[in-house]
């Protein structure tokens, strides 16, 4: 049955690529989503199949290039299925109507249909796949289709640049897991992803630890772990926003897939490798964070949040390996159990919220924070639901980002009962980071939801009010009960999260399963709490309306220390928002200032602007790529439109072609005299 639907879910993909082109505008939109739908469908019932009824295996024979290519469904892979899966259905239902707005480009629309059901395909074939040459061609697939689904504005120059970018870095983690798969294959003569497991049980420790770091390092990069995190907040702002909530969701979580699939199979010093995910983690964090503060571009600013909550899925994977390194089977469970949890955590607000960006993008034709302002009365709708997002991703209850938080926290803190000093001051150093990020996430997220919704416009800009339609609004929605149903309702997991974290275990201890489940059950007591607070709350405003509806309100404007000309201007802006942050935190980050003063008597204009670059971005690319066009340009001398010199060049070339192998094998046969001597 498993062999059947994963053949007919690509059989569909062929057939829908193949019908594209024929298609007009119109169909094509509505034959993409009744394609995703029932390609979803399909390969959900296998994931729901897999966790009743257990792996599903078979394999292919291959030709002499792969050898045997073997499909493996298990645990795992049925998580990320379903992750990808519900991400796409409302990516898909979102997007049909976000991109009705470029109706007057057919081609590139018909382009982008068959790159959005080629990227789902290439998706999920990644999670089922275990034949490294095969996953290596579905991973170039993933990357190539990506590239034309950021590109969809190609004739903006902003976003052509991010989209190279991106399709260059993603180029760059591909090398790295070749390396990585063909060292295995050379030592092992398989491409099975068990012989890795074979490699990593007979090499020296040093061996399996590079090994490890080739992996990581290629994963690293689709996942956006700090320093490998540079094309994100380039890709993700220049995306249709359908796109950027799915990269988001779900692309970057490749990555991360990677490297849980990774650990399962390589056997070596799990206790350094969780020390060093720990580490690498909590710089994530912390980095991404701090750089989403002092943005101005709203799809920028959850660009860097995306960062900011690999991190913190990071740091459950590294509280999860350390577990494994020290046999611990409590923080096993809490760590790669917080981790998978808030993958689907993450995948569903930041979706939200990068939908919610998209409608204010197309009301008001600007990401520029500090242009925008009193959109809640305008749109009501991606307002409250860009709240609940917000609320999500600061980790505070009734919502599903707080039980994942909370998972991790209960692990790290269960960490400190053991004797160990440095795996104690490890754990300090995680909280401690854990802690800052939860903080400044509330910073900036008040920023962000306060100056975008709340207030008055701050400049006039064209509003288009055809946005919020119900086809647009039902996909927003859906996310959002489904936040409020897993941060009320966490134990409906119970049971598939106990399958996917007992896979890395070879015995799995009854008793931290119950304990698993009872910290699930005392979330959910929280989740009521909270919910009850927030009804509590909803009934005293209904009270209130009832009694005040038929009085008459006056509204007057506010007073201004008798300055009679009140203005927009004279609201926070984002900079000023964060301005005591942004002075504590230029040391670190790299901050540019436009200031012009007032002069005189009666100033004219007076303006300050914050811009906020990437320090590693500006060491590990924009530096180093200077210096090479530097180095190039001093040869531009070469190339001086003189048809003598060309042709110069040409003799000089056939001239050492055929004088130097006699060269070389003469002084060959000197070196040889010399040695005999």
């Amino acid at each position: 049955m498993g062999k059947n639907l994963v053949e007919l879910f690509n059989l569909i993909a062929i057939a829908a690529l193949m019908g594209i082109p024929f298609m007009k505008t119109k169909g094509r939109g509505i034959l993409t989503l009744a394609v995703i739908t029932v390609q979803i469908a399909i390969i959900s019932t296998l994931a729901f199949s897999v966790f009743a009824n257990g792996l599903v295996e078979y394999s292919y024979t291959g030709s002499w290039a792969t050898g045997e290519i073997p499909v493996r469904i298990d645990y795992l892979s049925a998580w990320f299925i379903l992750v990808i899966s519900f991400t796409f259905l409302t990516g898909a239902w979102y997007g049909l109507q976000y991109m009705k707005k470029y109706a007057d480009q057919p081609d590139n629309l018909a382009l982008h249909a068959a790159a959005f059901i080629l990227l789902y395909t290439s998706l999920i074939d990644i999670c089922v796949v275990q034949n490294s040459i095969v996953m290596l061609v579905v991973w170039e697939i993933m990357a190539l289709s990506s590239f034309v689904l950021v590109i969809f504005e190609h004739y903006k120059s902003a976003t052509l640049k991010a989209g190279i970018n991106f399709l260059i870095q993603s180029h760059v983690c591909i090398l790295f897991l070749t390396i990585a798969f063909m060292w295995v294959k050379v030592k092992t003569g398989t491409f099975d992803f068990n012989g890795i497991t074979t490699f990593t049980s007979s090499q020296p420790k040093i061996a399996s630890l590079a090994l490890f770091l080739f992996f990581f390092s290629g994963f690293a990069i689709k996942a956006g772990f700090v320093p490998f995190h540079t094309w994100l907040p380039l890709a993700h702002p220049a995306a249709p926003a359908h796109i950027s909530g799915i990269m988001s969701g779900v692309i970057i979580k490749m990555g991360i897939y990677g490297i849980l699939r990774i650990l399962m199979v390589i056997k070596t010093d799990m206790v350094t490798i969780g020390y060093f995910i720990l580490l690498v983690s909590v710089i994530t964090g912390l980095y991404g964070v701090m750089l989403a503060i002092v943005q101005h571009n709203l799809k920028k600013l959850l660009a860097y949040h995306s960062i900011e909550n690999i991190g913190i899925i990071g740091i459950g994977i590294g509280l999860g390996t350390l577990g494994l390194g020290y046999h611990n089977q409590l923080l096993v469970f809490a760590g790669f159990g917080g981790a998978l949890l808030h993958v689907l955590n993450h995948s569903l607000f930041k979706s939200l919220l990068f939908f919610s960006a998209g409608n204010v993008y197309q009301f008001g034709h600007t990401m520029n924070i500090e242009s925008l302002g009193g959109l809640i009365r305008k749109m009501p709708h991606s307002g409250y639901l860009f709240l609940i997002g917000s609320l999500a991703i600061c980790g505070l209850p009734p919502f599903n980002g707080f039980i994942s938080e909370f998972f991790i926290y209960n692990g790290l803190f269960r960490g400190l009962a053991t004797g160990n000093f440095v795996f104690i001051l490890a754990i300090l150093f995680t909280i401690l980071g854990l802690v800052i990020i939860g903080g400044l996430a509330l910073i900036c997220f008040t920023k962000a939801f306060g100056i975008v919704f709340l207030g008055a416009p701050r400049t006039e800009i064209p509003e288009d009010h055809d946005i919020e339609n119900k086809l647009r609004v039902w996909p927003m929605y859906g996310i959002g009960l489904f936040i409020v149903v897993i941060g009320i309702f966490p134990l409906i997991f119970n049971t598939l999260l106990i399958k996917v974290v007992s896979r890395y275990l070879p015995v799995s201890d009854p008793r931290v399963q119950l304990q698993f489940g009872e910290t699930l059950g005392k979330l959910t007591i929280v989740g009521w709490y909270s919910l009850g607070f927030i009804t509590l709350i909803l009934i005293f405003y209904f009270l209130r309306h009832l009694i005040t509806r038929k009085r008459m309100v006056s509204q007057e404007a506010t007073w201004g220390c008798a300055y009679p000309c009140t203005t927009p201007k004279m609201q926070y802006t984002a900079s000023s928002f964060i301005r005591s942050y942004r002075k504590l935190a230029e040391p670190i980050l790299s901050i540019k200032k436009e200031k012009r003063e007032a002069n005189g008597l009666y100033p004219q204009h007076i303006m300050q602007r914050t811009h906020a670059h990437d320090k590693i971005e500006i060491w590990l690319i924009d530096k180093p790529l200077l210096m090479i066009r530097k180095v190039l340009n001093s040869f531009v001398f070469l190339q001086n439109g003189n048809i003598q010199a060309y042709i110069l060049y040409g003799f000089v070339f056939v001239g050492l072609a055929i004088l130097l192998p006699p060269l070389v094998e003469k002084i060959v046969v000197i070196i040889k005299f010399l040695n005999q001597l």
